[in-house]
């Protein structure tokens, strides 16, 4: 039988069945069970019961979210609190009154989880290459960000994505590399699209988590960027000296190349869930031929050049892309890809 609560009105579900006779007693436990009492906040909750009982429930309105008292303390009714690792953890904080420990996976591995329940997670790409000669700035990584994103008990993979390798001069003058996807459990963040190449077969940025920028060959499209994760890369220019289009970030598409510009990477997203805000997953400027180079995105974007210089590589374990490269007389290798990252953070 349910335990009438001290406080506000509650139905038993004996009484259900008594009052209505029609009323399954499956039917009437159901509703004794979701019928739970609202209190406007856990103050308001406990001076009303001051002495709990097993298996009594409530809900409260500051946060819309119902409890169930186990007999030493007041749980959330779903079943699923906060989950716990037993890794070590990387740091711990507090904030708003609540305390935090979290993990940061710079490689690889496992997180070991002893309490099913939610987390806060940062899954991000690895970002990708810029192309060669004149071409398009790379991809920022996918960014994924995810509030109370729910873990079973064992044990969940945790794959950090590569940056993509920058293309390397030559005849071919081929696009960057894609970055290599990061995960943990079933949630994915997609690499990064490489920067497009000034060749004919290799015009176009890339679509990746971010999309890289269009070389300066026949003005290449950017890259589409993947729905949710990031933006699309910038177009190259024609005429001029034909410069390539800024790849994609987290937060903002790859700017489009001018006649003798590069055009900027796209600004990466920035995240407090190490309670520090930090900038992440930008794209690679695109490269140009004597004319102005694209910069690299804010968050770590790599810059592209203007010469036979390799360009600059996107920041590591930031999931930024790699600049393009430029032109002088034999054209220059695109930057590196940053690595991924992956972070979870859990309520102590």
């Amino acid at each position: 039988m349910a335990v009438t609560p001290v406080g506000n009105p509650y139905v038993e579900s004996s009484d259900l069945v008594a009052n209505y006779p029609g009323a399954s007693e499956a039917l009437a436990e159901r509703i004794d069970i979701v019928g739970v009492n609202p209190f406007a906040n856990a103050a308001a909750r406990d001076a009303a019961i001051p002495s709990p009982v097993q298996g009594q429930m409530c809900s409260l309105n500051d946060d819309n979210k119902g409890y169930r008292y186990d007999g030493s303390g007041w749980i959330l009714f779903s079943g699923a609190g906060d989950a716990n690792f037993t890794n070590a953890a990387t740091g711990t904080f507090s904030s708003g009154g609540i305390s935090y420990k979290y993990i940061t996976f710079t490689g690889s591995g496992d997180l070991i989880v002893d309490q099913a329940g939610f987390a806060d997670i940062l899954v991000i790409g690895g970002g990708a290459g810029g192309g060669t000669d004149r071409a398009g700035g790379g991809g920022a990584g996918g960014y994924l960000a995810v509030t109370s994103a729910y873990f079973e008990i064992g044990t969940a993979t945790v794959i950090v994505g590569a940056g993509g390798a920058g293309a390397i001069s030559g005849a071919s003058k081929p696009a960057g590399i894609n970055g290599i996807t990061s995960r943990i459990s079933n949630y994915y963040a997609v690499g990064g699209g490489g920067g497009g190449g000034f060749s004919s077969t290799t015009t176009q940025g890339l679509v990746g988590g971010s999309g890289g920028g269009g070389s300066g060959q026949g003005a290449g499209a950017g890259g589409a960027g993947i729905s949710g994760q990031g933006s699309a890369g910038g177009n190259g220019a024609l005429g001029g000296n034909n410069p390539g289009g800024g790849g994609g970030g987290a937060n903002a598409v790859g700017v489009n190349a001018t006649t003798n510009v590069g055009g900027a990477g796209g600004a990466g997203s920035s995240s407090s869930i190490t309670n520090v805000a930090v900038t992440r997953a930008a794209g690679g400027g695109g490269g140009s031929n004597a004319g102005t180079a694209g910069s690299g995105g804010t968050g770590g974007g790599g810059a592209g050049t203007n010469n036979d210089t390799t360009a600059t590589a996107g920041t590591v374990n930031s999931g930024s892309a790699g600049g393009g490269g430029g032109l002088a007389s034999s054209g220059g290798n695109g930057g590196a890809g940053g690595s991924g990252i992956v972070i979870v953070r859990v309520v102590v």
